[in-house]
């Protein structure tokens, strides 16, 4: 399928055909989504679905998330599949937690961006100049990544008071904002339980107290992201890349500046989610921080369909059922079952309508088998609650991988003056 761009040179415009997604639509979007969480709650009885404390843990669950698949975005839209981005989310943890302990934390922060900065350059260098495997380069670069920090706390925290071998000593907190005029008020909405009144008390009790100014920092960056890749000559060209290499290379563009560019910025971005890690989620380092969050911001980005938007509702989603997991355990998960099932048969309905036989039989199928699970049910067994995450990542992709479309050239090999 071809899409339609306009020179090189001159402003972006939307491809003809594609509907555009407007503030509008997204806050309608967000407008049924509570709706569905207050009707869930009532119907299930399972109370912190929507609570303050759930959607604020949420937050701190996605961001890094996010982070990490930003990172992978600005990677693939110029041709480079970021398969590092765990390597360099962990040297992001332990340069957020030297240099925040050492020096401060916004100077952790700093430090996370850089340490990752570098790990996107060693692979720019490894995938762009060297032509070496984007895959083979991403997993040796998250192996060397993992044992050079193991080596660089036993040197920098041994002997450290609260610190050791596997962890820097507590990091001071960054600035948090709290609106108690509007904080205070709006928990005791949440309290009274009020059908949907309650829920949206919740919601944005959630974005007025105790918000980290870096949650707010990331994101931003989304929007930027977004702004620079889709409404600059610079992000046009650098997506340009990502499409048809030879074709921009004739045109004038530095496609392996581009590339440079594209992967250290991805690099940075996963940096700074390890140190968002480290800073706001744990205050300081710690090994094994990063859990393989590098490699579900990478399926957060595939199922956001390399945009920051899709990318971001993707991030939430799994940072929302890792919260559930680990608040509510297996009978919160049990209510969410519901929702699951209701989702699985909407998306069969229309997946139907679309001509999608195949898909919205297999859709409908695994509503039927969730269905029978919630009501034959009262609880998720403790065992399983840990995998939901995971599972409802991998669902998520298999059902909607119809309609994704990958950067044309990402990861395919490229020599300047080449012909394709």
């Amino acid at each position: 399928m071809s899409v339609a761009t306009p020179p090189v040179g001159g402003a972006p415009t939307a491809p003809a055909g594609r509907s555009r997604v407007s503030f509008a639509k997204v806050l309608l979007g967000l407008a049924g989504l509570l709706v569905l969480l207050a009707v869930l709650r009532v119907v299930t009885g399972a109370d912190d679905l929507a609570s303050s404390g759930t959607l604020r843990a949420t937050l701190v669950a996605a961001v890094p998330i996010g982070l990490a698949g930003l990172g992978g975005l600005w990677a693939e839209r110029a041709g480079v599949v970021n398969i590092g981005l765990e390597g360099m989310m962990i040297l992001g943890t332990f340069g957020a937690g030297y240099f925040g302990y050492f020096y401060g934390p916004w100077q952790g922060v700093l430090g996370a961006i850089l340490l990752g900065a570098a790990g996107g350059l060693l692979h720019a260098i490894a995938t762009v100049l060297f032509g070496v495997d984007h895959i083979v380069s991403g997993v040796a670069i998250n192996i060397i990544s993992l044992g050079a920090v193991q080596y660089l706390a036993v040197l920098a925290f041994t002997g450290v008071p609260g610190g050791g071998q596997t962890q820097s000593p507590r990091v001071d907190d960054l600035p948090a904002i709290t609106i108690s005029a509007l904080a205070d008020p709006l928990g005791d909405l949440e309290a009274r339980n009020w059908f949907l009144v309650s829920d949206a008390a919740a919601l944005l009790r959630a974005l007025v107290s105790n918000l980290s100014v870096l949650t707010l920092i990331s994101l931003a960056l989304f929007a930027l992201t977004w702004y620079v890749l889709w409404r600059t000559r610079f992000g046009l060209r650098l997506r340009s890349v990502g499409e048809s290499p030879a074709a921009a290379e004739s045109l004038g563009i530095d496609v392996i500046r581009y590339k440079f560019v594209a992967v250290v910025t991805s690099g940075a971005f996963a940096g700074l989610a390890g140190g968002f890690l480290a800073l706001v989620a744990a205050n300081g380092f710690r090994d094994g921080q990063t859990g393989g969050r590098g490699y579900i911001g990478l399926a957060a980005m595939i199922f956001g369909n390399w945009r920051p938007g899709g990318l971001l509702a993707g991030a939430g989603l799994f940072g929302y059922t890792d919260t559930l997991r680990l608040r509510g355990g297996g009978d919160t998960i049990h209510g969410l079952l519901l929702l699951v099932a209701v989702g699985l048969v909407a998306l069969a309905i229309w997946q139907w309508r679309q001509h999608g036989r195949r898909s919205a039989l297999v859709a409908a199928l695994l509503g039927v088998v969730v269905a029978l699970w919630y009501f034959l049910t009262s609880s998720v067994p403790e065992d399983l609650t840990g995998m939901t995450p995971y599972l409802t990542t991998l669902l998520v992709l298999a059902l909607f991988s119809q309609r994704l479309r990958m950067p044309a050239a990402d990861g395919k090999p490229y020599r300047k003056g080449s012909a394709g």
